[in-house]
This record gives C-alpha cells, sequence and structure tokens, in this order.
C-alpha cells in the first residue's frame, strides 16, 4: 500500500480511460468527480472556491468535444511532504491542464548553480540557496506557466509556494497580472499532518530532504500546519493521506464507469 502522500506512477490514469459514449455515463463520472472534490476540501465557502471546482468539473466535460473557456491558473502548494505534487497530477488527469512541477522543472539547474557558486548541491535552507538560488526556481516555474498561458492552455503549479502564499501583495500582483491577460487564478493548500510528511520524505529518500530529517524538530517547528495560508482560496486536507487516498479511491470508480 503507498505511503500517505506517496508519489507513485498511476497505470490506466483518468486520461487513459476510455471517453464516455453517452451523456448518461458522462454524467456519472463527472458526478464522482465532483464528490471526491468536495470531500477533500469541503463544501465551497467562498466564490473561488466553488469557481474552482466548477471549472474542474467543466473541464472534464470539455475534455470531450466541446470548447474551452479562458485559461486558469492553479497554484498548489505545501510543504514538502504534504502530497501537493499527487494532488497536482490528479487535478492534471481529470482536466488535461498543463501538469508543471518545480522540481521536475528546475532541479538540475538548480544543484548546478549551487555547486558554481561553492554550495552544497542539495542545499535548500541557507542564505545562499535562499537569496541567490530559490528566486530563480520560481521565475523559471512562472514563466514556464505564461508560456502555456498565453496560447491558451491552462496550468497546475506544483511547488511549496511558502513565502509567496504568505505574501498577500504578490497573490495580489500575480491575480491582476494574469487578469490583464484575460487569465483566471486559483490557489490551492495542500494541509497534511508531520507524522505523514516525515513518513513520505523518508521514502522518497531525496538528498535535497537531508538536512530537514537530520533537524526534523527545528525544521517542524517553524511550519504552520494546522492553518492555511489567508490567500488560499482551497485547503484539500491530505491528514494521513486522505486526500491521496480519495483520489486513488476515484480513478478506481472511474475505471469501472469508463471501462
Amino acid at each position: 500500500m503507498p505511503l500517505p502522500g506517496e508519489i507513485t506512477e498511476v497505470e490506466n490514469s483518468i486520461s487513459d480511460l476510455p471517453q464516455p459514449t453517452d451523456p448518461a455515463t458522462d454524467n456519472a463520472a463527472a458526478q464522482v468527480i465532483e464528490q471526491t472534490l468536495l470531500k477533500v476540501s469541503g463544501a465551497p465557502s467562498n466564490a473561488e472556491q466553488n469557481a474552482l471546482l466548477n471549472r474542474v468539473v467543466d473541464a472534464w466535460r470539455r475534455r470531450h468535444g466541446q470548447g474551452s473557456p479562458k485559461p486558469i491558473l492553479t497554484l498548489v502548494g505545501g510543504y514538502a511532504g504534504s502530497g501537493k505534487t499527487e494532488f497536482s497530477r490528479f487535478l492534471s488527469d481529470i482536466t488535461g491542464w498543463a501538469f508543471l512541477d518545480k522540481d521536475s522543472l528546475t532541479r538540475a539547474m538548480v544543484e548546478r548553480l549551487l555547486v558554481s557558486l561553492g554550495g552544497d548541491p542539495h542545499d535548500r535552507h541557507t542564505e545562499l540557496y535562499l537569496s541567490e538560488v530559490r528566486p530563480l526556481e520560481y521565475r523559471c516555474l512562472m514563466e514556464t506557466a505564461f508560456d502555456n498561458l498565453k496560447v491558451g492552455t491552462s496550468a497546475i503549479l506544483s511547488a511549496p509556494f511558502i513565502a509567496e502564499l504568505a505574501d498577500p501583495d504578490w497573490v495580489c500582483r500575480l491575480t491582476n497580472r494574469c487578469a490583464a491577460r484575460g487569465i483566471d487564478v486559483a490557489v490551492v493548500w495542500v494541509r497534511c499532518d508531520p507524522e505523514s510528511m516525515r513518513e513520505y520524505i523518508e521514502f522518497r529518500g531525496a538528498p535535497r530532504d537531508a538536512w530537514k530529517l537530520d533537524n526534523w524538530q527545528t525544521y517542524v517547528s517553524g511550519l504552520k500546519t494546522e492553518t492555511s495560508p489567508s490567500t488560499a482560496h482551497i485547503t484539500v486536507d491530505n491528514r494521513l493521506g486522505a486526500a491521496i487516498s480519495l483520489a486513488d479511491q476515484t480513478r478506481e470508480t472511474l475505471k469501472r464507469i469508463l471501462a
């Protein structure tokens, strides 16, 4: 059984399933997706949350031949090991929106740059990384997103976004930039408990996590795991791996409906 938040290769992903052949089957599949999103995030409590839930379900329907609305930029943030990458993949699987993971896009560049600056390639906590490298990581991620958005392709970005989502002005600038280009913005925060995050971090065994594991209490003491950033439109509850488990169950249900 996968560990909470574990990233695995998904066999027969939703996007690989046959397209619905009749409206009743399509509606049944859309209802399964909608129910899953409500379970992991709760009933919509604001306009932005309701809008994103509707867009995800609508994207499922539009993949079957209908036209597309204006693009949407979805930021999925959370601490290391929270399950944000796997939840982002799930959203992309449903919607067909581009999935852009910060580590996949920038890790090789980050490691090489840290070495060239005389640092540790796996450093993710010193001032060298935070001031000289991290800003470039996020710049690469955002510019790649806008390359997709400019041609009408919605994008899901998976990254911690810790500093960014703690800054309402940053989110406001991004929202205004997107609005000027006819792009919607949604912010998702994936909440997880420290024990589950450590379990996943230990399982993946990434060198960049060594400092976190060696200094776990110091690291965890700086996290706000009981709350979400005020800028988040939706909080996905992945404590004990609940959201990722529901995502996997949804894939299995859709297989039965669509196979």
